[in-house]
């Protein structure tokens, strides 16, 4: 005796897809576990008009047949027919939500280039309708060959058309409805321009709303000007951290300028003066003035996310990210790592594959985290002309651009290494919800800038305060002897230390001050910045300090060459000790991070000296 025909629901999350088993099963269910995971399996008996019984499965949603966690990897394999103990599907019965359906569409498109017998639910038309979307049945069956059933499953509308499609479907020798060799396998952003056409070609009206969210995705997520689109924006945003910026940081730096004075005149000449003046004030401060270039940022990135448009940015990337063997789903954590790569690594736990998950671990400190701003700002602000290119465009705003693109690009490139090399193994693209697109509530932007503002003002009032009085005391100690030909600088603690390290790092432009700074950065990003604030106010003669004292230090004392090969070596070193104590309580072990640093080190190293090198040569 032939067992029934067995059908299997699939759809995205949040299609209405329990409903219609709901509707179509009653009370005829079994749950149970699929062998060897702890996936349930909903079974449930349903009659066919013509009186034959048909077991239907209720699969687990998923935006994909590319899975990320078990329960997608349970739809994938049954209706592909890999599943233990499970046989393949006679048909596929596939819940769409009418309301919301280019997306998806992505998943209904990889189903139906499997080639088995299927049949669309256009699922929820009545909530369509109620926004103002009609949709054509008859026009989206054309447009994807397959049978398209309207149905509001909470009300049991469309289950007997459905049944009546059904039993056509599974006809003993049915055959597929359809086969393609590219669908399956295409990448998102080519499954989502497809998905959008047939929902254009399907609608029959709808709000100028949706009609302007279709026009505007039509450019975003276009593979040429999308990515287009995308470099625009993020170059505004850097023209934006210095231009916008400037005034407001020379408004904190005159500030602590006073402050400075005001402890100066107060207070007589001693280490308690020098520790609040030099340490404290000189230290810090130097990295609270570039607290408004880093708001901009966030404010740019709080705007882009609550607008939309993030998650479209997410699809453009993925064919890149895919192309260098990195998991769709590893874009989010890579880029909360431009805010910090504390919770970048963390949101790596979103990632299925332990290989990918490790990749994307390891290249998350190389996106260019807020921290590495003040860095940036001030070096590119000192050594880098305030000129504009063709009288439109800053070339501070361009470096600053340039180095976020190395990052990202730097990253990749140590992606695809490291996923034909350590982490070797399969890759899988991800789908998600496209968000609408909608006018940002900006109460939750000023929320998000003031959290960021805290952050960084407690990051400044503890480790990095800590870290510069620390730095202060092994300037400031041994003192020199009154009259001594060397500076307090090459006589301290500290100084020793630099000289001593000076010659490993010669060969890549780098000075005394450059090693003063990059060690206690270890702790912070920021430090570094503040570490070479508190070297020079040490050395400074009276009233010598400030935001624009330290440039005009810095245009003195380094070369071009060198302050570029600064720029790129942070760019690739390994960030703070915090980054390395999350990567080792994510990785259970100091092997990975062991290996992060090491490489990252090698890395910087490495391009900065190519830089320098370069420049030198290029006569910069």
């Amino acid at each position: 005796m032939h067992p029934a025909p067995l059908v299997a629901l699939v759809g995205n999350p949040n299609a209405g897809k329990s409903a219609l088993f709901n509707a179509l099963t009653g009370a005829r269910q079994k749950v149970g576990n699929y062998p060897g995971v702890t996936v349930e399996r909903h079974a449930g008996r349903m009659t066919l008009p013509d009186g034959r019984p048909v077991e239907l499965l209720d699969l687990p949603g998923t935006y994909s047949l590319e899975p990320s966690s078990p329960d997608e990897r349970v739809t994938r394999d049954v209706v592909t027919g890999t599943q233990a103990g499970e046989r393949l599907p006679d048909a596929i019965i596939v819940v769409v939500d009418a309301s919301n359906l280019d997306n998806h569409l992505r998943f209904t498109l990889q189903l139906i280039a499997l080639g088995l017998p299927l049949v669309v639910a256009l699922n929820m038309v009545d909530l369509a309708e109620r926004d103002g979307l009609t949709l054509d049945p008859a026009a989206l069956e054309r447009e994807l060959g397959v049978p398209v059933i309207p149905t509001v499953a909470v009300r049991k509308r469309g289950i007997d058309a459905l049944k009546d499609a059904l039993d056509t479907l599974v006809t003993p020798g049915a055959v597929a409805l359809r086969r393609s060799d590219a669908t399956l396998h295409a990448d998102i952003a080519t499954l989502q321009r497809r998905a959008r056409q047939i929902a254009v070609a399907a609608t029959v009206s709808e709000t100028p709303v949706r009609r302007w969210t279709h026009t505007l995705d039509a450019v975003a997520l276009h593979p040429v000007f999308g990515i287009a689109l995308l470099l625009i924006i993020l170059f505004a945003m850097f023209q934006a951290v210095f231009f916008a910026g400037a005034a407001p940081a020379d408004a904190i730096d005159a500030g602590f300028h006073w402050l400075e004075g005001q402890v100066t005149a107060a207070m007589p000449d001693g280490a308690i003066r020098s520790l609040i003046t030099d340490g404290i004030i000189a230290g810090v401060g130097a990295v609270i003035v570039f607290l408004p270039q880093i708001l901009i940022l966030f404010f740019f990135i709080l705007l882009l996310e609550a607008s939309g448009y993030m998650v479209r940015a997410a699809f453009l990337m993925d064919r890149i990210m895919a192309s260098v063997g990195l998991s769709g789903r590893a874009f989010i954590p890579l880029l909360s790592s431009f805010a910090c790569a504390v919770p970048g690594i963390m949101a790596t736990r979103t990632i299925d594959d332990e290989k990918d998950r490790l990749t994307t671990i390891l290249i998350a400190p190389l996106m260019t985290c807020s921290a590495r701003l003040p860095v940036y700002t001030l070096i590119i602000g000192a050594l880098i002309p305030n000129a504009r290119i063709g009288g439109v465009f800053g070339l501070q705003g361009l470096v600053m651009f340039g180095l976020y693109v190395m990052g990202v690009v730097g990253a990749f490139v140590a992606a695809w290494v490291l996923r034909r090399t350590v982490t070797k193994g399969a890759s899988s693209g991800f789908m998600m919800e496209m968000p609408k697109y909608q006018m940002p509530n900006w109460r939750d932007i000023a929320i998000g800038l003031w959290t960021r503002c805290e952050i960084f003002l407690k990051r400044a009032g503890t480790i990095i305060a800590t870290t510069t009085i620390v730095l202060w005391a092994m300037l400031t100690f041994p003192q020199a002897p009154v009259g001594s030909p060397i500076s307090q600088v090459n006589y301290s603690v500290a100084g020793r230390i630099a000289n001593g390290l000076e010659p490993v790092f010669r060969p890549i432009g780098f000075n005394r001050d450059i090693v003063l700074a990059l060690i206690p950065a270890m702790a912070a990003r920021e430090v570094a910045v503040a570490a070479i604030a508190t070297t020079y106010a040490i050395d400074a003669p009276e009233g010598d300090a400030g935001d624009r004292a330290m440039k005009a230090k810095l245009q003195a004392n380094w070369s071009l060459p060198t302050a570029l090969a600064f720029l790129m070596w942070f760019v690739f070193a390994p960030q703070c000790i915090s980054t390395i104590a999350v990567t080792r309580r994510e990785t259970n072990g100091w092997r990975w991070p062991a290996f992060m640093v090491g490489y990252l080190f090698a890395l910087a190293y490495i391009m900065a000296g190519i830089t320098y090198w370069l420049a030198v040569f290029a006569g910069l």
